[in-house]
């Protein structure tokens, strides 16, 4: 069965479509689009409409578009609406109405992706499961999710992120969750926000959108959980806390041995113990509460822990690999894709527990963590104090808030301060050998992943290329 038909497209958007063709799928990328797909025209950093033709050149069944854009044939296989994301919007409502699936929906300062694919490995096993994709969680992304949801989903999970306050909300109410978690409140996006209560004012209106019957899953260990909670009073859900500090689904214990940590849990179904494949007290947590979801969708919670030990990190959100070196090998923990004040403290507690080989030393390659606000700098600088930073030999720091950070660290642990990624790429062949154990974090836009490519290129026998050392200047501390 097709996923949209040109009708039953019309029909939801209050658009025009021209001929009667059928989709299987819907894309905003050219780069990605599969033969059959809705191409749907957005405006980003550039015009949607740019890209229709050739969107129709590499398969796409028809285009979501506001008009004929130049170059497409007067008869071409399209979609026309007055507005392309208010149309898209339109059938991500329209393919929520018309399916059955349990609905939970995911947010939190940290840890949304993550346990949102802890969600997807713990529900698939037990019926068709839809998920977001990456990190679709914004404006665009939510509703292109739910348009992407088969008529035969039986459980959905569909994350939420914000910016800026009032965000979270709409996207709720487009959802329709059944079951609405928050995974943490921390310190990110500060520039937009007023204090952490702003932040989890923001992520508590997420129960906004509940289904009337439905069940907030809420992390009880925070300052702000007593926000949280009221929020569940006032739209009248019933609310599950998971954490240390829970009534309902307790954490007993989260023990890291080597790749893996062991979780012990006091739950309303008893106790249960479950193992994640990965190192970490934070993927405890997530875990736990992705648990707490599963039952309050109505999914067996024994199944869904004994599934979870499939779950890994994707790239870049604490993925744990081997690099082979002549004369050992190399731990990276490869945790480049964002970063936050609690996201690196929870890196840099995996990083301090970790066991090195021989010699080894533990070494974090840290870039600023943006969208803090008037308080970044100070943000910066207290990572020196984090407990973890004693079971840490060195840290590198990239970007000028990461200087904040550099000047605070002892002398003993202080090691290169770089402008650039590209900058402390280049050196890191001199930088990390075997045994050593090396976290790669930072906000996105610090591309921290080009340190992670060459360590990476060192595994395979090559240098790194010298990049230069961009627009900051390079100390040996």
């Amino acid at each position: 069965m097709s996923l949209w038909t040109a009708g039953e497209a019309a029909e939801a958007t209050g658009g025009r479509a021209q001929g009667a063709w059928q989709v299987d799928g819907v894309s905003i990328d050219t780069r990605t689009i599969a033969p059959g797909d809705l191409f749907v025209a957005l405006k980003a950093a550039r015009d949607g409409h740019e890209f229709v033709a050739q969107a129709l050149d590499k398969g796409a069944a028809a285009a979501l578009v506001s008009h004929i854009p130049e170059g497409v044939a007067q008869d071409a296989p399209l979609l026309i609406v007055d507005d392309v994301l208010q149309g898209l919007e339109a059938l991500g409502r329209a393919a929520r109405a018309r399916c059955q699936a349990r609905v939970v929906a995911v947010t939190g300062s940290v840890g949304k992706t993550s346990t949102k694919e802890m969600l997807a490995a713990m529900l698939s096993d037990q019926g068709a499961t839809h998920a977001s994709v990456a990190s679709y969680n914004n404006h665009w992304g939510v509703p292109l999710t739910l348009a992407r949801m088969p008529r035969e989903t039986r459980y959905a999970i569909i994350e939420i992120g914000m910016n800026h306050p009032g965000e979270i909300a709409p996207l709720a109410r487009l959802a329709r969750p059944h079951v609405a978690m928050v995974t943490i409140v921390a310190p990110a996006h500060l520039e937009a926000f007023d204090s952490l209560d702003g932040i989890a004012r923001e992520k508590a209106s997420v129960l906004d959108g509940l289904e009337p019957g439905g069940i907030a899953v809420l992390n009880a260990d925070l300052e702000q959980s007593p926000i949280l909670f009221a929020k569940a009073d006032e739209v009248g859900a019933m609310a599950l806390g998971f954490g240390a500090q829970a009534d309902d689904y307790r954490l007993i214990s989260a023990e890291v041995m080597g790749d893996e940590t062991r979780v012990a849990a006091e739950t309303p179904d008893g106790t249960v113990c479950f193992t994640l494949a990965t190192p970490g007290r934070h993927f405890a947590m997530n875990g736990l509460g992705a648990l707490a979801a599963c039952a309050a969708l109505g999914a067996d919670p024994a199944r869904a822990a004994a599934s979870l030990a499939r779950w890994t990190p994707y790239r870049g959100r604490g993925v744990r690999e081997t690099i082979v070196l002549p004369g050992g090998a190399l731990t990276l923990l490869d945790d480049s894709y964002n970063a936050n004040p609690a996201s690196m403290a929870a890196a840099l507690a995996v990083l301090a527990a970790a066991s090195t080989e021989g010699q080894g030393r533990r070494i974090a390659v840290l870039g600023d963590m943006k969208e803090l606000g008037p308080q970044a700098e100070h943000l910066h600088a207290a990572l020196a104090a984090l407990p973890a930073m004693a079971g840490i030999d060195t840290v590198h720091c990239i970007g000028p808030l990461m200087g904040a950070l550099h000047a605070a660290l002892p002398a003993e642990k202080r090691g290169l301060h770089c402008g650039t990624s590209a900058a402390l790429a280049a050196q890191i062949v001199d930088l990390a050998g075997p045994g050593d154990i090396v976290l790669a974090k930072g906000s996105l836009s610090m591309a921290l992943a080009k340190v992670v490519d060459a360590l990476r290129e060192i595994g395979q026998g090559r240098r790194a290329p010298a990049q230069g050392t961009g627009s900051g200047t390079t100390h040996e501390g």
